[in-house]
Order: structure tokens, then sequence, then C-alpha cells
């Protein structure tokens, strides 16, 4: 799918399993999983240590994740194609040597691009099922069908296999897992979504601190147990248990929220444009 095959009303529309997955609260939770999973490829992880400003300014690269993730998913046909046409020019730029493997690396080798978008899209899926959103199989397949489409248009080719179904991502993971490497930077990286720096104000007159490190251990504990283990803690089939019980519980907290706290402006301006009721 080139960027020319996006429709102008955008790549889904209020039918699609995207549209119910990314709208739900859970999401936040599942980002963090997604970024402590990718960390676990030693060259993605390489290409970010070396080329992202996530140390200095992490708030940034997370709004700019969330921004492409809403504006491909609820955007125009036009607002999709520029956030995916600011992704590819990133890549393009991207590039350099593993210190730990010696391999080199390019953000926009399709094997890479497949790694961060099954990372990311198996974290959504998963975290919102286990936290509570009821999707039938042939419904996660759906999704990861939508979602492929999407990662055609960040550059992986045609010819280059995107898992489409939950069988075929299960299989990729277990394909891709002796490639894995648990590097000084994935350390790192996980150790500062722990504790990312915060504004004194929020720091200490609110407790975003506790409830940030809260749901970061959150997350880590609803990696796979493989992951867990590689990062060198137990994968206990018990931890999985509590995991999905603590998620259940946050997302039943975060649907008590009005709307407009925890929706982003590209879904609100996208039911608007579609006429499908907030309620």
């Amino acid at each position: 799918m080139g960027e020319a095959a996006v429709p102008e009303a955008g790549l889904f529309g209020p039918g699609s399993v995207s549209w119910r997955v990314h709208a739900d609260p859970s999401m936040g939770l599942a980002g963090l999983r997604a970024l402590m999973l990718q960390a676990l490829h030693p060259l993605a992880m390489a290409g970010v240590a070396e080329h992202s400003a996530f140390r200095e300014d992490p708030w940034g690269r997370l709004y700019r994740t969330a921004f492409f993730i809403g504006a491909v998913t609820y955007g125009t046909g036009e607002e999709a194609r520029q956030a995916v046409q600011r992704v590819r020019r990133v890549h393009g730029h991207v590039h350099g040597t593993d210190p730990v493997t010696g391999r080199a690396y390019r953000a926009d080798d399709p094997a890479l691009l497949v790694w961060v978008h099954c990372s990311e899209v198996g974290s959504f899926l998963e975290v919102a099922r286990r936290s509570g959103l009821r999707l039938t199989q042939a419904e996660a397949d759906e999704y990861l069908r939508e979602q492929a489409g999407v990662a055609r248009l960040v550059g992986v080719p045609a010819d280059f296999p995107v898992p489409e179904t939950v069988a075929g991502l299960d299989s990729y993971f277990r394909q891709v897992r002796s490639e894995l490497l648990v590097t000084p930077a994935a350390r790192q990286a996980v150790r500062f979504a722990f504790v990312p720096p915060f504004p004194a104000w929020a720091r200490w007159g609110t407790p975003v601190r506790p409830a940030w490190s809260g749901a970061a251990a959150l997350a880590f504990e609803l990696l796979p147990a493989w992951a867990r283990r590689m990062y060198g803690l137990p994968g206990w089939p018990l931890t999985d248990l509590a995991a999905t019980g603590q998620a259940r519980v946050l997302r039943t907290v975060l649907l008590g929220l009005p709307r407009g706290w925890r929706e982003g402006p590209h879904l609100v301006a996208a039911r608007q444009r579609w006429s499908v009721p907030s309620g």
C-alpha cells in the first residue's frame, strides 16, 4: 500500500477494530509495555539510544508517538499521509553500528520496522484484551490485518511478511527471540521508563511520580513471561494473573473518568467528522 492509496476519509472508520482498540483507556499502559518490549532488539535499541532524545525529552517522544498513532488511526487521509511522511523522513537519517553486537543498523530496515510494528500492535492488542476489552478471535485477527497496512505505509515492502493474525504474531515472536538481547542501553531505557524526569511542581505537588512508577511496574508485569525472564525477573504464571487483574481494575477506573480526560484530539475530531455519538 502506497501513501497515494490512503483514502481521503482516512485509513480507518468507526466500524474498524483499530478504532475500538486505540480508543481504549488501556493504551497508555500498552504503550509502556511496547517500549519495554521493543528495547529487547539490540539494533532497534541502538537506534533509539544513539539517535533519539528520549533522555532529554521523554515527554516529547511519547507525544510524537501518540500523535502518530492518533493521526493514522483517526485522522483524515491528508493527516495520515503527513504523519507517515514525517516518520519515513526521520527513519532515513537513523543508521549506525550497534556497539554491543557490532552489527550495522538502519531504521528503515524492513526487519526492524516489523519488529517495532509487532511489539507495538502486539502490546496494544494484548493489553487491551487482558484489561477487559472484549474482542473475538476474528476481531483480533482483523485488527492485525488493519494495522499491517500501516506497517506497509511506513516502509515495509509488499513482499516482506507482516503478521496479520494472532497465530502469525505468536509465531513471529517465537522466531525472532533468538535475535533478542538485553543490552546495557535496554536496561537503562527500562529504568528510565520507571523514573522519568518530572517538573518540580508535579514531582513535589502531585502524586504523579509514584502513580507513574506503579503504571510502569504494571506494564513490565504485562510483558510476556519470556521477556521478563530476559530482563532477569521471574516469568511466573501468578505474575500474569495478578497483572491481568490489576490492569482490569485500572481500566475500570479510567473508564469512569470524563471522555475529555482520556481521549486524544484526533479521536474527538474523528467522532465529529463521522458524526459518531460520544456516549
